[in-house]
């Protein structure tokens, strides 16, 4: 149940898929690191780490792509063999829990980004704003399920799952960014004190 399926290719850089993936995976860590080394020379080491953890937990709870979890989910199933769908449960889950911890702890931590603000705008009024939360866990699950069949694959060809839900894919996907940019332009013209007239 947790593992991949015994029929997946053995990962190898030379495939057309796994070359794609590695190469998503390269890039995803490059800008987690470069982010990462930007906070911590505008404020300190640790106050750069908890503010990207907050935003490394942004793109996992708030955006419906998988690329927050998959920093995390794809060496997970390299080394491992569980597949990047039940990590990205997992994950889903220790990115709520940081907040919580943070919320509780270090709110003051939120305020130092945008990101971050918004964020915290989403996760302190539970109506309107946990509707983005249920869309972006739905898009990122599905995305994932697409991920982890290009690692069991060798070519695009034979990614069966994803020609067959790609589309209703693309739809959670459009929705969840339409919604969050919706909530950002809200959120930023109430913080800049600018009312839309009626």
């Amino acid at each position: 149940m947790f593992t991949v399926n015994k029929n997946a290719t053995k990962f190898h850089r030379t495939n057309e898929t796994h070359k794609e993936t590695l190469l998503k995976f390269i890039a995803l860590v490059s800008i987690l690191v470069v982010y990462f080394i930007y906070m911590s020379w505008k404020y300190d080491a640790s106050t750069g780490f908890g503010v990207t953890l907050l935003t490394w937990s942004f793109f996992v709870l708030c955006t419906p792509v998988a690329d927050g979890g998959f920093i995390l989910a794809f060496p997970i199933r390299l080394l491992f063999n569980i597949k990047m769908s039940i990590t990205q449960v997992v994950l889903w889950f220790v990115a709520l829990g940081i907040n919580v911890f943070m919320l509780q702890m270090m709110p003051e931590t939120y305020d130092l980004t945008f990101l971050g603000k918004l964020l915290k705008h989403i996760l302190s009024e539970p109506y309107p704003y946990w509707s983005i939360l249920i869309i972006s866990a739905s898009g990122t699950f599905l995305s994932i399920f697409f991920g982890d069949e290009m690692m069991d694959v060798v070519s695009h060809k034979e990614r069966t799952l994803s020609h067959r839900h790609g589309f209703n894919y693309r739809t959670v996907l459009v929705l969840g960014f339409a919604i969050l940019t919706i909530i950002a332009y809200y959120y930023l013209l109430s913080s800049l004190n600018i009312t839309l007239p009626e």
